[in-house]
């Protein structure tokens, strides 16, 4: 593997600190919520992860620039929607600035009034639990309430591209 570059973090520029941290692959999600309004809300994020078993906890970032900033800041339940290898234009979807980005989106059921993706590989629907106040992001905890699972592979996220995820080859070994 060959090393392009080394810098240190607080001279280098956005682009070069977004190009080093996509070298780390994340899966992708789809967040939503139902806005004080009623209005169904949705974007993309590969900013989550689990953080805690008891009581069952995860979080995922928000920008403080987001569209819909003030629609999870005053939910009382948001919905993370874990999307599968072939849910590339799902994510590209809800990436986009919309009005109503749920009007041509077609497998959606409503958990505890939030809408979620029946389609998603998994369904997290979480009570906001706590947000902590980090650059120009947010970070939002959520408890875990409702959810569910579906059988497939998840997308990944990785040096600004789509990936599918494949087993690695120590474990095609082992299989044999």
């Amino acid at each position: 593997m060959k090393k392009t570059e080394r810098f240190l973090a607080e001279e280098a520029d956005k682009k070069q600190l977004r190009g080093l941290l996509g070298q780390f692959a994340t899966g992708v999600t789809v967040v939503t919520t139902t806005g004080q309004d009623g209005r169904k809300v949705g974007m993309t994020a590969n900013s989550f992860t689990s953080v805690s078993l008891e009581p069952p906890l995860i979080l995922w970032n928000i920008a403080k620039t987001a569209t819909n900033l003030d629609d999870f800041r005053e939910c009382e339940h948001f919905a993370i929607n874990i999307l599968n290898e072939q849910q590339e234009q799902t994510a590209n979807h809800f990436a986009k600035s919309a009005a109503d980005k749920f009007n041509s989106v077609d497998q959606v059921e409503d958990v505890l009034g939030i809408p979620v993706l029946s389609d998603a590989l998994a369904t997290l629907v979480c009570k906001n639990y706590q947000w902590v106040e980090a650059g120009d992001h947010y970070i939002i905890l959520g408890q875990i309430e409702h959810c569910s699972m579906n059988v497939g592979k998840p997308l990944l996220f990785h040096n600004g591209k789509y990936h599918q995820a494949q087993l690695h080859p120590v474990h095609l070994e082992q299989c044999a």
